[in-house]
């Protein structure tokens, strides 16, 4: 694959896709970078990108090298974590909130299938690079899977085999059965190309395809979602 021989800022050009994150990584088809995965292990919890900022807005002020167990997600809305001041643009301070934390589950710039083709790749570009970026900054890693059919050829690549990939299934609308084959037939093909150990899911794995993936010795472990975790303290003050 060709490489980037110039990682630096290069005369009238603005460098929106940050070359230098992708600075010594192994190139694949379609040059999407390897995000090795740091270790394989289950997080103790997963928390979105709008939580961390809230958890570290309260922390930093009481303990400036505090430390909170949990894996950074980014299974929300894009606004929310990409744009002028999002992860990809202002990334110096992004890092400065990820390092309080045990790791992150790499962004999940979004690939749905109305996107124009090329825009779904930049997007599994960026969650490549992100993610690698993060590597060589000390921070554990664990891919993020997003397919499409469009995208089948990519959507796997720079993902090591035989590790823990994370799958976020609420922007899957798994809640009507008309969705389920479509999402089966795509989840078998992740599993043969990656053939993963462990599969974590934020938001519900009670589907009998992630069921058969147990059965197979595939350790499946899903997380509460945000809003979930709202509605349980709702209840509880109810």
């Amino acid at each position: 694959m060709k490489k980037i021989k110039n990682y630096g800022k290069r005369n009238g050009i603005r460098d929106i896709w940050n070359a230098f994150m992708a600075k010594g990584c192994k190139w694949n088809k379609g040059d999407i970078p390897d995000c090795p995965t740091a270790k394989v292990e289950i997080p103790t919890d997963l928390i979105t990108w709008v939580e961390a900022v809230r958890i570290h807005n309260k922390m930093k002020n009481q303990n400036v090298s505090y430390k909170y167990d949990a894996y950074i997600c980014f299974y929300c809305d894009d606004w929310l974590f990409d744009g002028p001041r999002g992860i990809w643009n202002n990334y110096n301070k992004a890092i400065e909130i990820i390092k309080h934390f045990s790791g992150i589950i790499s962004p999940d710039f979004s690939t749905y299938k109305d996107f124009p083709t090329p825009l779904k790749a930049w997007n599994t570009y960026r969650m490549r690079t992100f993610g690698f970026w993060c590597s060589t900054q000390g921070i554990n890693v664990i891919n993020n899977v997003r397919w499409s059919p469009d995208t089948i050829d990519i959507c796997f690549k720079g993902i090591p085999k035989n590790s823990v990939v994370c799958l976020g299934v609420i922007a899957s609308d798994l809640r009507h059965s008309v969705n389920w084959p479509e999402y089966e037939h795509y989840l078998k093909i992740m599993v043969q190309k990656l053939q993963p150990k462990i599969i974590l899911v934020y938001g519900s794995a009670r589907y009998k395809f992630f069921r058969d993936l147990q059965a197979q010795g595939i350790v499946v472990k899903s997380y509460q979602t945000a809003r979930n975790r709202k509605k349980a303290v709702a209840g509880d003050a109810v």
